[in-house]
């Protein structure tokens, strides 16, 4: 089926067919503060989903429903609405803006036709959309970019894409140039049909004659739109050589079609807050994005009835599955398989729309539906009517940089803290807990400061538990630099056969790394053969708390000489023995405390490179050096090497430094001798804990 657009021509596929059929999804995506969630909220009131607008100033938005969204004024998980404009069926996915949320956006994208990137008009702010750009060219997905708030901008458009073009791998190609009267921009010109629209407050926009002061521009922009349009089209390039017209209908079919492929990103303007530009903007969606046989295409999808989780939330009502059908068709109470081996039967079918849902019976290629009591399938899974299908790529969520030791409140809710933190997890993949035995704790690690504090949040407001959270203890370790000769005797008489161990052993450091070993210079069998592995079992046991409390390190252990008795010497009794000597020796034998050292590569825009170097010496740290970040251009990533006990604020002032998108890795490197204060703070720390 073809469609008239606003010009009166016919779109299409370039070869003059209907547009493949289906509903679409558009993930919307952008930093923090872009307007998303207001954009959403335009969008669904102008298809007559909405009679009303919602603002996030009410806290009444169909987006951000959530109690930890709402209190923040951000996004803290997707939030999709499905609705249908001219005949269309549309699902709009409001994603995060936070780099710490970005995973949840990740995820949604994967499965998306196209996405509406929302930028402010600011040029300093133009490094925000980086990361979501590059995930958008990394992952193929079609996109086009917003710049929203286009009544408050203060600088020129021109500027913004100038900043912008070199972190987008596809050409930015402006579509419309705005209208200003006394600096305010009141409207803007459609550069494919060169005519003028003033801006109605909440209403269609007005068709004006061109502005006298507007036409420069208009030519200017207008032939750099189909000098960027001809590169993909050797036809249009002979035209514009030529100095010959193109054809509005050529002009528009091109502007579609390399769209579509992904060889450009039309850039649109408008305000979602006073609706403007919002309908020139879903004009474009219905006329210019792709719909679901495209996607299946690009996503490797060959049939059958095929889906892809891409997000999975749990509430009072059970565990849903949000689910972009690839092929095919799904039907309530159905059976699937997950590519994984999961499998499960749909216990209800609906239609989301923000925090409500409406029942469907059946899901055909194209529609994003919440499937109920898939207990098997997570996030990311592929699912099928039929096992074997083949997996389709998944999100894969970054490194922690940020983690916590948490604990309830109440000790009887251990078990149930467990279960809503595999909940949590199972959520949000981004998010790791992990026991530490030796430590005794529980870690709760994730992408930031404000992603674990709405972890913490949601288990309160979902689970009903209360925890505490403070920082995670380091793992130090200890040595020593002294040798030493210890002698220990094991005796106890309590009637009957009693306990006798007499030992003799040497402990000297070994080089950093070694470990631990232990060597057996006993001669003319003064300790039997059978209890040599008993003294090294209680040294290693002694080892494992030395002088300052942690365990010891890059040290050897000779047994040197002894004596038993016939009757009362036991594997026990050498054990003891062997706890004993190492006791007593470690206090002698120069203890030193080793704090644990991490590689760390810190990945920043190149205007922070320098802060950074400040950050790392303040924080005990050493730079290695620094090189440009492969696939980012104007990012570098500065390795180094920071103590582990200084890592945990990082991430809070590297995000403050670079508006909140620089991020970092780390792993362990090395052991290093920690002396002086530093020292002092380390083992008064441990004692308090």
């Amino acid at each position: 089926m073809s469609d008239a657009n606003a010009h009166g021509t016919k779109t299409g596929r370039p070869d003059g067919g209907p547009l493949d059929a289906g509903p679409r999804m558009i993930a919307i995506v952008g930093p923090y503060g872009s307007g998303k969630t207001t954009l959403l909220e335009s969008l669904l009131h102008m298809t007559g989903a909405t009679t009303r607008k919602g603002s996030l100033t009410a806290g009444n938005t169909v987006g951000d429903s959530s109690a930890e969204a709402r209190a923040r004024h951000m996004s803290t998980e997707p939030n999709a609405a499905v609705t249908t404009w001219l005949g269309d069926q549309y699902a709009f996915i409001d994603c995060p803006g936070s780099i710490e949320f970005l995973h949840d956006t990740l995820a949604v994208i994967a499965a998306a036709d196209a996405a509406v990137v929302v930028a402010e008009p600011d040029p300093a702010k133009a490094q925000l959309l980086q990361p979501f750009l590059k995930a958008l060219d990394d992952a193929g997905v079609p996109h086009l970019v917003f710049v929203n708030k286009i009544d408050k901008a203060q600088g020129h458009i021109r500027d913004l894409l100038a900043d912008l073009q070199p972190m987008s791998a596809t050409p930015l190609v402006l579509r419309q140039v705005p209208i200003r009267e006394n600096g305010v921009v009141t409207g803007y010109v459609d550069l494919a049909l060169e005519r003028a629209h003033v801006y109605r407050e909440h209403a269609p926009s007005e068709v004006i004659e061109m502005p006298a002061g507007v036409a420069d521009r208009e030519r200017e922009a207008r032939f750099q739109m189909l000098e960027k349009l001809a590169d993909y089209d050797d036809h249009l390039m002979e035209e514009l050589l030529s100095d010959i017209e193109p054809p509005t209908d050529e002009i528009f079919a091109d502007l579609a079609r390399e769209l579509r492929e992904g060889l450009i990103v039309p850039v649109l303007i408008g305000s979602a807050e006073r609706d403007h530009g919002v309908r020139r903007l879903l004009k474009t969606l219905r006329h210019d994005t792709p719909r679901i046989a495209a996607t299946a295409a690009r996503l490797g999808v060959a049939g059958g009835d095929v889906a892809q989780v891409i997000r999975t939330s749990h509430s009072g009502q059970g565990k849903l599955s949000l689910v972009r059908v690839l092929s095919g068709a799904l039907k309530d109470g159905a059976t699937v398989f997950g590519a994984d081996g999961g499998e499960g039967r749909i216990g209800g079918m609906f239609h989301p729309f923000g925090d409500k849902l409406a029942k469907v019976a059946a899901a055909a290629a194209g529609d994003l539906v919440a499937l109920g009591r898939l207990d098997a399938i997570h996030t990311g899974d592929t699912l099928s009517a039929a096992k074997g299908a083949a997996a389709l790529k998944r999100a894969v969520p970054h490194e922690p940089v940020h983690a916590m030791a948490i604990a309830v409140a109440d000790r009887k809710d251990e078990v149930k803290l467990t279960a809503a933190l595999a909940k949590l997890a199972e959520e949000d993949p981004s998010l790791i807990v992990r026991h530490d035995a030796e430590l005794h704790e529980l870690v709760l690690a994730g992408q930031g400061e404000i992603h674990l504090k709405v972890a913490l949040e949601r288990l309160a407001s979902k689970f009903g538990l209360k925890v505490t959270a403070r920082t995670p203890r380091v793992p130090y370790r200890e040595t020593i630099r002294g040798m030493l000769t210890q002698h220990a005797r094991h005796k106890k008489q309590s009637g009957g056969h009693g306990q006798f161990a007499d030992i003799t052993i040497e402990i000297r450091p070994l080089p950093r790394g070694e470990g631990f070993a232990f060597e057996d210079r006993v001669t003319g069998g003064a300790v039997p053969r059978q209890f040599i592995p008993s003294v090294e079992k209680g040294v290693r046991e002694a080892l494992e708390k030395g002088a300052f409390g942690f365990p010891v390190v890059d040290v050897a252990v000779a047994l040197l000489d002894g004596k038993y008795h016939d009757v009362d010497s036991s594997n026990e009794a050498f054990i003891i023995a062997g706890r004993q000597a190492i006791h007593e020796a470690l206090p002698n034998c120069a203890p030193v405390l080793l704090e644990p050292v991490m590689a760390v590569e810190i990945a920043v825009p190149s205007a922070a490179t320098s802060a950074v170097n400040g950050m790392v010496s303040g924080r005990r740290g050493h730079i290695l050096g620094f090189d440009a970040r492969e696939g980012w251009p104007g990012w570098d990533v500065v390795k180094a090497q920071v103590p582990q006990a200084e890592l945990q604020s990082l991430i809070v002032e590297l995000r403050s430094a670079t508006q909140g998108v620089g991020g970092y890795t780390a792993r362990f490197d090395h052991l290093a001798e920690l002396v002086g204060r530093p020292a002092d703070a380390a083992l008064a720390h441990a004692r308090a804990a």
